[in-house]
């Protein structure tokens, strides 16, 4: 168990429970007692209402003004589902997601607006088949000594032995190319385990706050997030991380992070974001709501919500699809080779 990881995560549910157990407003089980509680909620503990105006120009007073005028007493719950959805959407946040028996309402358009920058079919010919895998993690030695390690999810755990075994076995290695592209999150305890084999000292990654109250801009005062080296076999020798818009999440974060460590070059194209820890909560006629709670900052107190530039941004071309070649890794390559 990371405690510290879970300290984070018991102080922003503190906050937002603290937030939520004094009720000054009971919502009915209507349309419209379903689209007030649903609005109040955003409006009282999402946390990137300010950004998201200063960015976007959302202006959720607007919104409510805007979406309140779609609603009838009349509609049914798959009516009312659309109209609350489409509300949400205007956030434009993975982490905003509204749960009910027969849909899901989400907004994709952080990576559906942009190129993919990868194919899982040159992907799967750069591994080939005598591919190694560990805890997750796929693994080889190209032909020009380069380590090449797919990490596709955060999700699953990364056993420390693990790690340890895939360091050792490509430390006669000149560079390693980490490709993380298409890997939508998953656990942040797994995604720092990973970040921390590439460090031998303490490093700044960024700054976590809490919501304290009801107001959009009640938040704590920034908590320092640092990187611990492992206690393992840490990587010593040059990376480049590969990444694409689809990078979400706690993949974003990972991100953050390996950017602090020096040998550490980030390579393809902006990730997708997704910086705030999602919370829970619940509508009157028992819909669940998922929203961003405590926003995540990197080491210059700069937010990463909508995604981390690369140090060298790269994008698959076409011509080099059509000869089975992948642009990102010929290019990560080549800079280990230098």
């Amino acid at each position: 168990m990371d405690y510290k990881k879970l300290s984070y995560l018991i102080g922003c549910l503190v906050a937002v429970l603290l937030g939520s157990c004094v009720q000054e407003e009971e919502f009915d089980d209507t349309p419209n007692g379903n689209f007030e509680a649903l609005w109040t909620i955003i409006d009282e503990h999402y946390c990137f209402l300010d950004y998201k105006k200063q960015t976007l120009g959302t202006d959720w007073d607007k919104v409510h003004i805007q979406y309140r005028q779609r609603l009838s007493t009349g509609m049914n719950s798959e009516q009312l589902f659309e109209v609350l959805a489409a509300m949400l959407a205007e956030l434009r946040d993975g982490h905003v997601n509204l749960y009910a028996a027969h849909d899901v309402g989400r907004n994709w358009s952080w990576y559906e607006d942009f190129p993919s920058n990868f194919s899982q079919e040159l992907q799967d010919a750069y591994l080939g088949t005598s591919y190694r895998i560990a805890s997750g993690l796929k693994y080889r030695i190209l032909p020009d000594n380069v380590g090449y390690v797919v990490c596709n999810s955060f999700q699953n755990s990364l056993g420390d032995g693990n790690l340890s075994e895939v360091m050792h076995y490509l430390r006669t290695c000149s560079g390693m190319i980490l490709d993380i592209r298409d890997n939508g999150g998953g656990d942040l305890t797994t995604a720092e385990k990973l970040a921390a084999r590439f460090t031998n000292e303490k490093r700044l990654t960024g700054y976590i706050l809490h919501k304290t109250g009801r107001g959009r801009n009640d938040f704590s005062s920034p908590e320092a997030q640092y990187l611990e080296p492992a206690s393992g076999v840490r990587w010593q020798k040059p990376v480049v991380v590969l990444t694409n818009r689809s990078c979400y999440s706690a993949a974003n974060t990972f991100v953050r992070d390996m950017r602090c460590c020096p040998q550490v070059t980030i390579l393809g194209d902006q990730t997708g974001g997704g910086s705030g820890l999602p919370f829970s909560s619940e509508l009157p006629n028992g819909w669940s709501v998922r929203f961003s709670a405590c926003p995540m900052l990197d080491a210059q107190m700069q937010q990463i919500e909508f995604g981390i530039q690369p140090d060298v941004a790269v994008s698959l071309t076409d011509e080099d699809r059509a000869q089975g070649r992948d642009t990102l890794i010929e290019t990560a390559r080549k800079l280990l080779s230098d």
